[in-house]
């Protein structure tokens, strides 16, 4: 990032400049995802009884408003170049940039594995990828100046660097802030899930479910069952507890059973989901 950035300076390229400024997005989030990956494995304490777990995801989020920040200015910067565009070394930017496309690529090869299941490190392994991609971009921007000497492409490939920042982050942000938000984590379908424990022996009713995201890989539940007549049943507690880690992830399932006498309602039965 510090060597792409004193290019970028040296040889007046914004592209370059740009491409650090998204190193600097990566730089930060990589420490953020460090330590909230340490953080969540706090145990709880009376004040924390989940631990720290939500860490990733405040990580998560803060990894994308951060991207959201720098590209703001850098697409502010390229609109203002494109008037007047100043010269750009098309060869430093090459060189810089294909130096970049390695240490990105082997960077995002190392956080392909746990994407798929961890939301940060999906945040982490998208900003290596787009980092990858933006300095292919430069390469070819670097090319085509030193074809054409037309200096307007610098300021122009900033502008579609910060677009494919744009593209790659929002689907972060948007999934980020859901979690933040205590929304029922992507993946997780709460019908099914309601129709599940509705189906189970004796109960007759569901309601008070809530479903939400401790951290970027665990997932909790809470739901008040209505079994009328039914004595405590440790077996069925245990097997859908079970059931609901194995068939929808949900790793930390609380179940209140319920009697049903009209004459002790549950006062959070109009809060149902």
């Amino acid at each position: 990032m510090a060597a792409e950035a004193g290019f970028g300076f040296g040889s007046n390229s914004l592209a370059l400049i740009a491409d650090a400024g998204h190193n600097l997005g990566d730089v930060a989030s990589l420490g953020l995802a460090w330590l909230a990956a340490t953080l969540s494995q706090r145990a709880p304490s009376r004040r924390f009884t989940y631990g720290l777990r939500s860490s990733s995801i405040l990580a998560a989020l803060a990894n994308a408003a951060l991207l959201s920040a720098i590209t703001g200015a850098i697409a502010l910067e390229a609109v203002l170049r494109l008037a007047h565009p100043p010269p750009a070394a098309g060869r430093t930017m090459m060189a810089v940039a294909a130096a970049g496309i390695l240490v990105n690529g082997i960077s995002a090869v190392m956080f392909a594995r746990g994407r798929a299941h961890d939301l940060n490190l999906r945040g982490a392994f998208l900003h290596m990828a787009s980092d990858a991609l933006v300095s292919l971009g430069v390469v070819v921007t670097g090319a085509a100046i030193l074809l054409t000497h037309w200096l307007w492409l610098d300021p122009a490939a900033s502008l579609a660097i910060a677009a494919i920042i744009v593209v790659s982050t929002w689907s972060l942000l948007r999934e980020a802030l859901g979690l933040a938000l205590a929304g029922v984590p992507p993946g997780v379908d709460a019908a099914r899930v309601a129709a599940y424990l509705a189906d189970l022996p004796g109960v007759t009713g569901v309601h008070d479910l809530h479903i939400w995201a401790m951290s970027t890989t665990e997932t909790a539940l809470t739901a008040h069952l209505v079994r009328p007549g039914a004595s405590v049943d440790d077996a069925l507690l245990a097997g859908a507890c079970a059931e609901l880690r194995v068939r929808f992830a949900i790793h930390h399932a609380t179940l209140q059973v319920e009697g049903g006498a009209a004459e002790h309602p549950c006062d959070l039965v109009d809060h149902a989901a």
